[in-house]
């Protein structure tokens, strides 16, 4: 096995273009080294990409903020103003593993391991994030809703690797918020989970508003008819009726020993109207 640790982008998509087998980007680990252990994958190449220039830090733009592929989750529970900005988004982040896996697990790993249960990609599809793709000769912004395509698999071609995430400046009264459902108090895989993002006029009606699914289908999923339901209330009991009813529609999940497809549809939805509750009120809603 080849490890190589460039110091600038364009080495590192060159490594990943140029690999002649198997190659796999390593920003902190975390689920690299796991399937490796367990002899998931065997990589001819690891690009290491947590030396490349720019890709440790979040930048706060005029657009938003950035947050490098190799920004470890603590840090982002450590950054004062994305915490501001986008409590959820953060709050996701840092429900991934332990304290020690934290100091090295990344958004973008947790993005491109494309697990259908992975805690920060609701919260930020709920956000409308985009990805910053970069490859041989281009780079490319995609919505995050739209890099996995099945479990374990992304839309990310040879050569390519995520070279941030990008999220929008947080317009006036709005609030976002993540909630999972799992077996255990802590370090468990969600069995359901939802982001809610939303935003209210001057008189707390919600005019605008995004919801996401995770570990309910193959891949996670924005329910546009979710959102149509409290958009134009305030939350009342019956938007958030009909709220819980568009998530349990737009499941698709499995049976397993976590959890029976009755219980996912049924919990999605009540976490949605939690999630809505807390975005809500963070927004500035009474």
């Amino acid at each position: 096995m080849q490890y190589e640790r460039p110091e600038t982008l364009k080495d590192a998509v060159g490594l990943l273009s140029n690999s002649k087998g198997k190659a796999f980007v390593l920003a902190g680990g975390s689920d690299l080294l796991v399937r490796m252990r367990g002899e998931y994958i065997d990589p001819d190449v690891i690009v290491d990409i947590k030396n490349v220039k720019g890709l440790d830090q979040v930048a706060k733009t005029a657009k938003g903020f950035s947050i490098g592929a190799a920004v470890p989750c603590a840090e982002l529970g450590e950054n004062k103003a994305l915490k501001k900005a986008w409590p959820g988004v953060v709050e996701a982040a840092n429900l991934i593993g332990s304290k020690q896996i934290q100091g090295r697990c990344t958004i973008s790993g947790n993005l491109c391991n494309a697990s259908p249960a992975a805690d920060s990609v609701p919260a930020l599809v709920a956000a409308g994030a985009k990805a910053v793709i970069a490859g041989p000769g281009r780079k490319r912004r995609v919505a995050v809703e739209k890099i996995v395509t099945a479990p374990g698999k992304t839309c990310l071609e040879k050569g390519e690797l995520i070279e941030a995430i990008e999220l929008g400046k947080q317009a006036a009264r709005s609030g976002d918020a993540y909630l999972r459902f799992i077996p255990r108090t802590e370090m468990d895989i969600a069995v359901a989970s939802a982001g809610v993002n939303l935003t209210l006029d001057n008189k707390g009606v919600v005019k605008s508003a995004r919801v996401a699914l995770g570990a309910v289908a193959p891949t996670v999923v924005l329910v546009k008819d979710a959102a149509r339901a409290i958009i134009g209330t305030k939350l009342e009991e019956e938007a958030l009726d009909k709220m819980a009813l568009a998530c349990a529609k737009a499941c698709n999940p499995i049976d397993d020993k976590r959890g029976t497809i009755e219980f996912r549809e049924k919990v999605s939805g009540v976490l949605a109207q939690r999630a809505a509750k807390i975005a809500y009120a963070r927004a500035g809603g009474k």
